[in-house]
């Protein structure tokens, strides 16, 4: 090499050394270059491996001066990276990781899957005080390094790096699975900016404008499950005819001038996901629902003792309707209780007029958010709920005249929507909650229009004691218990009830409660099929009679179980009951809600 290079490059001298305990002089260098060297040495974390990969850093150490700079190119598998961040982040030196720029080449085969990094590690005088500085360069060309708290801190975004263009190598071979998920961050706070959804149709003909396309889900609506499912993507993906179609979810905390300027932000990072034979020049559609990225407002932001940090906000659904909703940030991709907005301007179903006449608005034109603070008690967001509620035609009289007397206990408040609609609806009902979270009771009186009187009573308890408690007094004083609680477990098959819900032995309290021509209606949410079968047929051997509602679209299955045996009636029979019920509870002068119609909650209604 030095025969090679001596008259092109005179003052370019090799020399052989072992670079652990080389002859040079102490800070002899301003600059020590390391192309794999370490990648090389340190191929396993043994003890005499890791031995000499220290003593090569610490030679580099020696020979640098103070402000000279260490630029180690590295692959940074996991072990090689914990050594480079640990060795230089314990005093005496900045570091800073750069992610190499890989070719915009599109053909099959042509990117290393793995990224590349460059580590610059500047040696610094050690001075009491002086600040430990770990940072990253982002991805785009401009932006500003982001400085890290800890050593974990700065690796973990490398490994996130390292993630990121594994997916992205699988994308561009097209090696997917049926959907994969990622998160974008925000540079400078480090909190998710955007979530995207890949999904791929492979069975959709291609023409030359059908690749690729991106679908900006409208802020609000990631909970729909046509969006917040990956069955629901999946579909909505196969009817908009792209080979491959892009997700993309807008989180809270994060602030979004317009789809132009999404638009800008995401055109070229979402190039990286394209698939492969992306024609080039190709201008990839941006799609949304509605055309624009949605209304999100929060209105309050609160803790529970129990369930951690919580937010009320307001959204626009499809159309121009707003929606209230609670939602736990602990499980942000479920709504804990919603309600449906009314303009403020709007009561009984009737409008009134306003005084400045510029400011009228038409029936179909789209409401501010600041306009819209009534609450719809009329509307039951929740399938779930219209079921519960149309489980009521089961019971011999229930209750719809002021005169005739029936008894529900109600396990889960939420935002007191499914509590409000029995009160107001069932005129003869003595209904009493059980909320064992008096976040969520406060909740419900200052955000979703919940108020008590003598007819409707909230009992702050655990669910399981308070209904122990009543079954040790022996006496059954309900016609209609509903459990509709959560699990704050997400690992079990099982979110809806806590398991403890479903268990015998409680099971059989909830039955000495229950009048003998009484109703216990079940919200069951389960994914495991062999898990909801163990629990149907605990129920069963407590409750002779069960009907079984699946919810459309949903995981939620409502259960109808009666205390005593008998003989199951049939769908036409239940269906009649049900809009019997329906024409008793349509009252003048109260509104209600049309696209509720009780009989159709019985479609698929199964007794097990």
């Amino acid at each position: 090499m030095n025969g090679r290079n001596s008259i092109r490059r005179p003052n370019m001298t090799y020399q052989l050394m072992d670079a652990t305990k080389t002859t040079f002089t102490d800070s002899h260098f301003q600059a020590v270059l390391d192309k794999g060297t370490l990648d090389a040495i340190l191929t396993d974390t043994e003890a005499g491996t890791l031995e000499t990969a220290t003593k090569l850093l610490t030679e580099v150490g020696r020979v640098l001066q103070c402000g000279g700079r260490y630029l180690c190119v590295s692959l940074a598998q996991a072990h090689v990276l914990e050594k480079l961040v640990t060795h230089f982040s314990q005093g005496g030196w900045m570091v800073r990781v750069h992610q190499v720029s890989e070719s915009s080449s599109k053909e099959s085969g042509s990117q290393f899957p793995l990224p590349v990094f460059v580590f610059v590690m500047t040696k610094v005088k050690e001075m009491p005080g002086f600040p430990q500085v770990l940072e990253m360069m982002p991805d785009d060309e401009g932006g500003k390094s982001v400085r890290y708290g800890s050593p974990s801190e700065l690796m973990d975004t490398v490994k996130e790096r390292q993630r990121y263009a594994l997916i992205r190598n699988r994308l561009n071979q097209n090696q997917s699975s049926p959907e994969v998920s990622l998160d974008l961050c925000d540079g400078v706070s480090g909190k998710t900016r955007y979530t995207f959804h890949v999904v791929d149709s492979p069975t959709i003909r291609l023409s030359h404008s059908n690749h690729f396309a991106i679908f900006i889900i409208p802020q609000g609506r990631e909970t729909e499950w046509l969006f917040g499912s990956e069955t629901g993507r999946r579909q909505l993906a196969g009817s908009v005819g792209f080979r491959r179609l892009l997700f993309v979810a807008l989180h809270r905390d994060q602030q979004y001038e317009g789809m132009e300027a999404i638009q800008s932000q995401l055109s070229a990072k979402v190039l990286e996901l394209a698939p492969p034979g992306l024609p080039d020049n190709q201008q990839i559609p941006f799609l949304s629902a509605g055309g624009d990225i949605g209304i999100r407002t929060v209105q309050y932001r609160g803790r529970s003792e129990l369930s951690g940090e919580y937010v009320v906000e307001d959204v626009r659904g499809d159309g121009t309707s707003y929606f209230r909703r609670l939602i736990f940030l602990s499980n942000q991709n479920v709504v804990q209780s919603e309600a449906r907005l009314l303009p403020s301007n709007t009561h009984s179903g009737q409008k009134k007029k306003r005084k400045d006449k510029k400011k009228q608005q038409k029936a179909n034109d789209k409401v501010e958010p600041e306009t819209v603070h009534v609450i719809d008690k009329s509307f039951l967001c929740c399938e779930h709920h219209k079921a519960m509620i149309s489980g009521l035609s089961l019971l011999p009289d229930p209750g719809v005249a002021p005169d005739h007397r029936i008894s529900v206990l109600v396990v889960g408040l939420g935002g007191g929507s499914l509590s409000l609609f029995i009160h107001d609806y069932f005129v003869g009902s003595q209904v009493e909650a059980v909320e064992i979270d008096s976040a969520v009771l406060d909740v419900a009186c200052r955000w979703f229009g919940f108020s008590l009187d003598d007819r409707l009573k909230v009992h702050l308890a655990d669910g399981l004691a308070h209904i122990n408690a009543l079954a040790e007094k022996g006496k059954a004083s309900y016609d209609v218990v509903m459990f509709d609680v959560d699990s704050k477990d997400t690992s079990l098959g099982m979110s809806c009830p806590p398991p403890a819900f479903v268990e015998k032995k409680f099971l059989l309290n909830v039955h000495k409660i229950l009048k003998d021509n009484g109703i216990f209606i079940l919200n069951l949410v389960c994914r495991d099929p062999v898990l909801k079968g163990q629990v149907i047929k605990t129920i069963h051997d407590v409750f002779p009679l069960i009907y079984v509602q699946k919810i459309e679209d949903e995981v939620n299955e409502i259960l109808f179980c009666q205390p005593v045996s008998g003989q199951s009636r049939d769908l036409p029979d239940l269906k009649e009951s049900a809009r019997s019920l329906e024409k008793q509870l349509k009252r003048p002068g109260l509104l209600w809600d049309e696209t509720f119609v009780l009989a159709d909650m019985f479609k698929s209604i199964q007794v097990v």
